[in-house]
């Protein structure tokens, strides 16, 4: 019988009511496919639109195209706060987990969401960086992990950029104990420690001095690196993603780049927090580092990616 334009199920013994749905609902679909394959979505949908049956139909949302889709995903991040988990995308949503980590691939990519532990929140923009004592309690256990693991780079004898940062920093209380290192610096703190704990032969960049984070920039301390040949480059990040390393501070891209240019192998050394964070400035593109080292905070997504890559190694600690 019909009522309010839906087909009335008899209820089985035994068979909840939402299975006997979910039955008809496969059944009318499949009798429609077989009776006119060409035309069978028009006319489920036409059905659908006039609500002859409404309790059979699938959620209309299965249907949405990709694009449709996505821009759905950025609506419902705005009216829960700006961050979901996967779980919940894909009940919202009405589709597969792999469908929505396809969707999200891509509005990451776009830079329009940014991958947390276990979901996905609308991306942000860093404006400003903490000070250099705010940087040295976060993450700290995570930080001297990393550094511990990027000292396993350096050999004997070789020549090594610390990028100014407090996860360099930690690096350079790992190297105490290795030979006849040459170590450049950007960062007066490194400097400082590695003065007083080491023989190693020192050099600093000089440049423009920024006071809040002890180390120097721009052109005067990118032009060194002229003059350099650098054996591994460990490169800092505030804010990184799948596509660049990126900083609020124009100043720093040019001593990035340098140091890039002048080295045989570069390697990020940034703590997981950092990931999925944007800033105006492009310093590295990722395909220009050969090695990340980063905590297993990751989200599991960048992971996937990052260990797809056949030219790039991911270090998790």
């Amino acid at each position: 019988m019909l009522k309010n334009g839906s087909v009335a199920a008899l209820k089985a013994p035994g068979v909840g009511c939402r299975d006997l749905q979910a039955q008809l609902r496969l059944f009318y679909f499949i009798c429609t496919l077989l009776m006119c394959p060409e035309n069978a979505l028009l006319i489920y949908l036409q059905a659908c639109f006039a609500g002859i049956y409404r309790g059979l139909a699938l959620p209309l949302r299965s249907f949405m195209i990709p694009l449709e889709r996505q821009q759905k995903t950025l609506t419902l991040l705005n009216e829960h706060g700006g961050i979901l988990s996967i779980n919940e995308l894909v009940k919202l949503l009405g589709v597969s987990h792999m469908t929505v980590r396809r969707d999200l691939q891509v509005l990451e990519q776009k830079k329009l969401i940014s991958p947390v532990f276990g979901g996905v929140r609308l991306a942000e923009k860093q404006v400003s960086e903490p000070s250099r004592s705010a940087k040295e309690v976060m993450a700290a256990a995570e930080k001297s992990r990393i550094g511990q693991a990027a000292a396993s780079l350096v050999s004997d004898g070789s020549c090594v950029y610390l990028d100014a940062g407090t996860t360099t920093q930690a690096l350079a209380h790992h190297l105490i104990g290795k030979r006849d290192l040459t170590v450049v610096s950007n960062d007066f703190a490194i400097m400082q420690y590695l003065e007083e704990h080491s023989v190693f032969t020192l050099i600093h960049t000089g440049g423009q001095v920024l006071r809040e984070n002890r180390s120097a920039v721009g052109l005067l301390a990118a032009q060194i690196f002229t003059l350099l040949s650098i054996d591994v480059a460990f490169l800092s990040a505030s804010s990184w993603d799948l596509n660049a390393i990126t900083t609020p501070d124009l100043s720093k891209v040019a001593v990035k780049q340098a140091a890039v240019k002048a080295s045989r192998r570069r390697v990020l050394v940034s703590d997981a927090s950092k990931y999925a964070t944007a800033a105006a400035f492009v310093a590295v593109p990722i395909e220009q580092l050969h090695c990340i080292i980063t905590d297993k905070k990751l989200p599991q997504h960048a992971v996937e990616v990052l260990q797809g890559r056949t030219d790039l190694e991911l270090v998790l600690v």
